[in-house]
């Protein structure tokens, strides 16, 4: 006999169970889904739905959304392996034997870090599953960590759902960043039980130089606390910079681990092929959540994958160009319409502050607003990485380099008079 609705017992409401109220079935979400950040996209995204639906023709920035192909042999790779009748079955989690192996032979000629693939290595579904895989198996409930701040979103929320605390610091500048992360560790609360770095810096695009890691280790190992490096845009540099990795700070591996991906530099964003290296317990952790959660990424696409990085350098090469050639266009154009911003090392973003007199008048969000609905450009708002990024907004190079010309135009239209002439109002 199937009970109504109203007769389902409302004491469960307090411990977090389904609840009814009359004839109305009332569900109530886990606690640690209420904990997350608000979506602050939102507000874009449909203005950007709505736009596009209306036979407005958007040049997207907003999203760091790769949108050229990986090389054309990955692709042939790919078919060829799911062409075989043998592939199809479930592969491992961690990833299959030789792609750990190029993973480690690749760290090995870029950064001089010598890995063993068994214990030392793991494949991940993208850098950001294995990141939030990662924070279910090192943080307890109310634990600290520590973030960097503007923040990529997922740094926030995966420490959330893990039931931890996230701790923002300004990351813009790496040694003050560095030096509130040793007063926190110094202060009455002590250190934190994780902490992230992220360089090149998402959403800021913000660079360091290899003895920042030097410092991070020697904190981490003077107060007992692993690090995750977030190293996502490894690929992406431009003007002779190169990132460095903290898995080359001698004893790195004992207490922190790093994430690397193919999306960026190897443009195989939906492929979702990502890796975290370094300390074995922690890869040994992670690994534990991953069997209990997936089978690792389709065996086809990490065949592809093994082909690219043993032969796909010459093109991630390629690919930074591309970036760095739609990075000049959008900082120099910029620039001639009035409005001037930092020209960033790395990763495929602009992060730029918003110009008088609108920085006076309008949050980022209304600034975003303003360029989507009067200029057809869509970008994201510094206030969807948190509340030190208001002020500023995110331009994604994804947009090929006369679409970028295309945007500079729009919003030369529509903010450029006012740019020109400081003593007019805002609109």
């Amino acid at each position: 006999m199937t009970a109504h609705p109203a007769s389902i017992d409302s004491s469960r409401e307090s411990s977090g169970q389904p609840v009814a109220t009359g004839s109305a079935f009332a569900f109530r979400p886990a606690s640690r889904i209420e904990q997350l950040p608000p979506y602050l996209f939102a507000r874009i995204n449909k203005l950007t739905y709505d736009k596009r639906r209306s036979g407005c023709d958007v040049i997207d920035m907003s999203m760091g959304n790769p949108s050229d192909p990986p090389a054309q042999f990955i692709i042939d790779k790919l078919a060829e392996s799911a062409n075989d009748p043998r592939s199809h079955g479930y592969a491992p989690a961690s990833g299959i034997a030789s792609l750990r192996r190029e993973v480690a032979s690749r760290y090995l000629r870029k950064w001089g870090v010598r890995l063993d693939p068994e214990t030392e290595v793991i494949g991940t579904l993208g850098s950001k599953e294995g990141f939030g895989h990662l924070c279910l198996a090192l943080i307890n409930p109310g634990d600290d960590v520590i973030v960097p701040a503007p923040s990529y979103p997922a740094h926030v929320y995966a420490v959330a759902l893990a039931s931890g605390n996230p701790l923002a610091i300004d990351t813009t500048q790496p040694d003050r960043f560095l030096a509130a992360v040793a007063e926190r560790c110094e202060s009455p609360a002590g250190p934190p039980r994780l902490l992230v770095v992220n360089f090149p810096h998402n959403p800021t695009a913000t660079v360091v130089e290899a003895d920042f890691y030097t410092d991070v280790i020697a904190l981490a190992r003077r107060h007992s606390f692993p690090v995750i490096s977030d190293l996502a845009y490894a690929d992406v540099t431009f003007d002779g910079y190169e990132s460095p990795s903290i898995l080359a700070v001698p004893g790195a591996k004992d207490l922190a681990v790093e994430f690397t991906t193919m999306s960026k530099g190897f443009s195989m964003a939906g492929w979702r092929v990502g890796f975290c290296a370094g300390s074995p317990r922690i890869i040994k952790a992670l690994g534990t959540v991953k069997t209990y959660y997936d089978y690792g990424m389709f065996r086809p696409i990490q065949v592809a994958a093994v082909v690219g990085l043993r032969d796909g350098e010459a093109d991630v090469v390629a690919q930074s160009e591309v970036y760095r050639r739609r990075r000049d266009v959008l900082c120099e154009g910029l620039a001639r319409i009035g409005w001037p911003v930092d020209v960033p090392k790395a990763s495929m973003f602009v992060w730029a502050r918003i110009p008088e007199p609108f920085a006076s008048t309008m949050t980022s969000m209304d600034f975003a607003a303003k360029l989507l609905e009067e200029a057809d450009v869509a970008v994201s708002p510094g206030a969807g990485f948190g509340p030190a990024g208001e002020g500023f907004l995110r331009m994604a190079l994804i947009e090929n380099e006369n679409r970028i010309r295309q945007a500079i135009k729009q919003i030369g239209r529509t903010i450029g008079p006012v740019l020109r002439s400081p003593a007019a109002p805002a609109q």
